[in-house]
C-alpha cells in the first residue's frame, strides 16, 4: 500500500495564505492534489492541515482524500518536518510513503508514478527515493571558493560535472527508515531527477508569476 501525505499549515511566512491562494485559477493545494489522485499507484492520499479553508475545500472538491487535522503541539513554525511525518504515518498505517507539497503545482502524475515504480524495482538496494535538480553552473560558497569548477580552467557550464539540488517535490519512505533515522531519506537513498520546470516551488510572491506563466506556456 502507497500513502501520499501533503502536509500543509494555514499561516505561512512569506506569503499569506499561501497554500490556498489562486494559480490558475484553482487554490494552489488542489494542483497537487489532483496531480496525485491521477497516479494509480497511490491507494490513499491524507492531507494533514489545521486549515479550516483547506478542509473545508477538500471536503468539498476531494471527497476520496483523507483530512488530518494536526494536533496544536505539531503547529508551531519550528516544528521539523519529520515529527509531523511521524505523526502522520503512524495515523495511516502503509508499506510505502510518498511526501509532497502543496507548492508544487507543477508536478506531473507520470513523474510521481515513475518515481513509485522506480524505488520499488530497486528495493531493498535502495530504501529511500528523493527527487533532485540537476545544477550545471559555477557554484562558490561564503567565503568566495569555487564549489564544483576550477576558476583557472574556463569550462563551458555544460561540460561542468553536475550537482544535484534536493528539490522537495518527492520523498518516498518507510515508517521503519523514518522510525529508525528520524528522517525521510534512510541508509541507501536514490536521487530522482526531475526536470527544473516541473521542480518550480512556490516559496515568495516571484513564484506565482513564474508558476503562472509555465502553466499558460504548457497549455
Amino acid at each position: 500500500k502507497v500513502v501520499a501525505l501533503v502536509p500543509m499549515r494555514h499561516h505561512s511566512v512569506r506569503v499569506p495564505g499561501k497554500n490556498y491562494r489562486l494559480l490558475a485559477g484553482k487554490p494552489l493545494y488542489q494542483h497537487i492534489i489532483a496531480s496525485l489522485l491521477a497516479c494509480p499507484e497511490i491507494h490513499e492520499i491524507v492531507v494533514d492541515t489545521d486549515s479550516e479553508v483547506v478542509i473545508d475545500g477538500i471536503r468539498r472538491q476531494f471527497p476520496r482524500v483523507r483530512v488530518l487535522l494536526r494536533p496544536e503541539h505539531l503547529r508551531a513554525d519550528t516544528i521539523p518536518m519529520n515529527e509531523i511525518l511521524m505523526y502522520d504515518t503512524e495515523q495511516a498505517p502503509a508499506g510505502l510513503y510518498l511526501q509532497t507539497h502543496s507548492t508544487n503545482p507543477l508536478l506531473r502524475p507520470e513523474t510521481i508514478s515513475r518515481a513509485i515504480q522506480t524505488l520499488q524495482a530497486n528495493f531493498p538496494a535502495y530504501d529511500s527515493l528523493f527527487s533532485v535538480t540537476r545544477l550545471q553552473t559555477r557554484l562558490w560558497d561564503e567565503l568566495g571558493r569555487a564549489v564544483n569548477h576550477n576558476p583557472a580552467v574556463l569550462l563551458r557550464t555544460q561540460d561542468l560535472p553536475p550537482i544535484y539540488e534536493e528539490n522537495s517535490c518527492i520523498y518516498l519512505f518507510t515508517r521503519e527508515t523514518l522510525i529508525s533515522k528520524r528522517n525521510r531519506l534512510g541508509e541507501r537513498p536514490m536521487m530522482f531527477e526531475i526536470d527544473a520546470r516541473e521542480a518550480t516551488d512556490i516559496d515568495v510572491e516571484l513564484d506565482f508569476v513564474i508558476a503562472e506563466t509555465l502553466m499558460a506556456h504548457q497549455k
